[in-house]
């Protein structure tokens, strides 16, 4: 009687069994190095040693090794003679182990991939482009597991096209992967208003900064919308862009590589005049930033004292460690395709993240060339050829100006204040002068590896220290070899300092949730958004409830449009610091007033800590919308 021979297809069925649990408990999770996977491996038949290596961590399991030769005994003895016999003679097979564990030497083979179910089979999924097929595909069990199997399947994966693309995509956004990221819809009283919010979300699923500010915009419009239900209409139509620019952008490196960016140029909306907005460069560029920024710019626009639409763009280029030349020609290749859509009455750029002076040098040179005359300017180039004397100082000045009148409404002032200052570009610095001449103590700078802090606080010498160190390019920590009193803190935000007053103006969303109850714990009153949305919506619940004053963006940062403007229409390059500080401080009074008349008249105190915040959005909106509703449907 010979043995049944059909055991071997129950484990491969026991196999995919075992992967699909696997993939029911695990779905679409990216898996990290050390966790748990069934996998039958045998040994490599093309490096003997591999399968004599000892697992890591994992006890032997022999007794299962054990049993299985206990029950083939048993077997055996109840055959007959001259069958065991026959038995003895056959070859005994390779006997495989179901480990529990990964080994070090597939650390690097299987840390891209997860397991998932794909019409009814459990496959091997790349966790970088989520795909599998011939690139991707793998066996997870049988001679594969050998070592020079895995990792030529790897060098295969990672060659594919495929993948290169899903990774260069990855690391451009810095983001760690994030599958099916679930977006934050905060309550509301009005379905009117929710009704809004769903419908940006079936149109836009994924473009997730654009959603975050259009829910803050709602949130704040609630009272607005229920006393008259005809903007409900004119909001759906103001969320959707006039007119949306995506382009290619070839450009060459100094060693004759050629590489391609994206840029884009978003026209939101022109009810009121030509578009004003900034350019970003900067690797994690895309269409949802871009609209959410020409969205806040639409708005701040509509609140400054000047007639203005709002636009905004950039590209995926980061010009951190490129050459002069380098940064030329992408410019120029950039102002190939967007001079088109540009000029004193269509839209003029300025200053974001990424474009300094210098790249708006060569932007302006390039637009000049190819549109035959220079009318208007690019808000931000060098004084000696274009521009204001204090263009750069206008947004950091006007942010310390707006501060200094939310603490006169409280019978306080600046001098003395504890202030906590995140990022360390031109408005940051800026921040930290106008702070110093109102007698505040700033104390924190930071940039994307840390923060520093001095707890004696910065003056105009260590400014000045402060900026020899960014034009070198070196870290903030070079700082602290000079001032001993000093310390730099490695992949952490300032917002755990005791300060009385916060300045974020790095990036969007810098203070998430647990930023935001550090900035309480530390004793922090008042929030003035530099940077564009720097409060993710759960920080933003948390600062409201814990009564902490924010002055938003959209106001706060309105002395660059006022800057920008005044160098357009009144082109005098002779104004004393002083001149240009009182038609500043004057601008950025209007506009504090206007925000806090909105919120009164729609039944906000005062006093309330929201009331910033929803009057901005109300006074601006209302410009806009009525100008739209008398302009018709265009």
């Amino acid at each position: 009687m010979l043995l049944p021979t059909g055991g071997g297809g129950m484990n491969s069925t026991m196999d995919d069994m075992n992967l699909i649990h696997q993939a029911q408990r695990h779905h679409l999770v990216v898996r990290e190095i050390g966790e748990e996977i069934d996998l039958e491996i045998g040994p490599g038949d093309d490096d003997p040693s591999f399968s004599n290596n000892t697992l890591i961590n994992v006890p032997p399991q022999e007794s299962a090794v054990e049993e299985l030769d206990e029950s083939k005994q048993m077997m055996i003895h109840q055959a007959s003679g001259g069958n065991q016999d026959l038995l003895k003679t056959q070859p005994a097979k390779k006997k495989k182990k179901v480990i529990k564990r990964w080994r070090e030497e597939w650390a690097d083979t299987y840390k891209w991939a997860y397991v998932d179910v794909k019409d009814g089979t459990a496959r091997i999924f790349c966790s970088v482009c989520r795909e599998y097929g011939r690139k991707h595909r793998r066996n997870p069990y049988g001679n594969e597991g050998s070592r020079n199997m895995q990792m030529s399947a790897l060098e295969e994966h990672n060659n594919s096209l495929l993948h290169k693309e899903a990774l260069r995509l990855q690391m451009a956004s810095k983001d760690k992967i994030v599958v099916d990221k679930p977006i934050y819809v905060k309550a509301l009283m009005s379905k009117t208003a929710g009704s809004i919010i769903e419908a940006a979300l079936k149109r836009d699923p994924h473009e997730l900064e654009f959603i975050q500010s259009v829910q803050e915009a709602i949130h704040a419009l609630e009272r607005v919308i229920s006393k008259n239900s005809s903007y409900v209409s004119t909001m759906e139509r103001l969320l959707e862009p006039e007119r949306t620019i995506i382009f290619r952008v070839p450009w060459v490196d100094d060693r004759g590589e050629t590489h391609v960016n994206r840029g884009f140029r978003v026209h939101f909306n022109q009810t009121l005049g030509p578009c004003r907005g900034g350019l970003r460069f900067h690797p994690s560029m895309n269409l949802s930033i871009a609209k959410f920024l020409s969205f806040g710019q639409t708005l701040k626009n509509a609140l400054s004292p000047y007639r203005l639409g709002g636009s905004s763009g950039g590209s995926d280029f980061d010009p951190k460690g490129k050459s002069d030349g380098e940064v030329m020609r992408f410019c120029q290749s950039f102002m190939n395709e967007l001079y088109r859509y540009l000029g004193p009455e269509k839209d003029l750029p300025s200053e974001e993240m990424g474009v300094g002076t210098r790249e708006m040098g060569f932007l302006h040179g390039q637009y000049r060339r190819l549109a035959g005359h220079s009318q208007g300017s690019f808000t931000g180039p060098r004084v000696n050829w274009s521009g204001s004397s204090l263009r750069t100082e206008a947004t950091g000045y006007g942010l310390v100006f707006f501060a200094q009148l939310i603490l006169a409404d409280m019978n306080k002032e600046l001098k003395g204040l504890r202030c906590a200052v995140s990022g360390s570009g031109k408005i940051a610095m800026h921040v930290l002068e106008k702070l110093i001449a109102y007698g505040a103590v700033p104390i924190t700078v930071s940039d994307a590896k840390g923060y520093l802090v001095d707890d004696d606080g910065f003056d105009f010498l260590k400014i000045s220290f402060l900026r020899d160190i960014k034009a070198q390019q070196r870290s903030l920590r070079d700082y602290s070899k000079t001032y001993a009193r000093s310390k730099y803190y490695d992949e952490a935000k300032p917002w755990s300092e005791r300060c009385d007053v916060a300045f974020p103006c790095a990036s969007q969303n810098e203070i998430n949730q647990s930023d935001a109850i550090s900035l309480v714990n530390s004793g922090c009153r008042i929030l003035v958004e530099g940077s564009n949305m720097p409060c993710t919506a759960e920080a933003v619940d948390i600062l409201r409830k814990a009564n902490v004053v924010v002055a938003p963006s959209m106001a706060a940062g309105v002395g660059g449009v006022v800057a920008g403007e005044l160098e357009l229409k009144e082109c005098n390059l002779n104004w004393s610091p002083e001149d240009f500080e009182s038609k500043l401080q004057e601008a950025m009074k209007q506009t504090y007033q206007r925000a806090l008349k909105a919120a009164t008249d729609f039944g906000y105190q005062k006093e309330s800590p929201e009331a910033l915040v929803h009057g901005a959005v109300i006074s601006a909106f209302l410009t806009v919308a009525n100008g739209m509703v008398d302009q018709g449907c265009v």
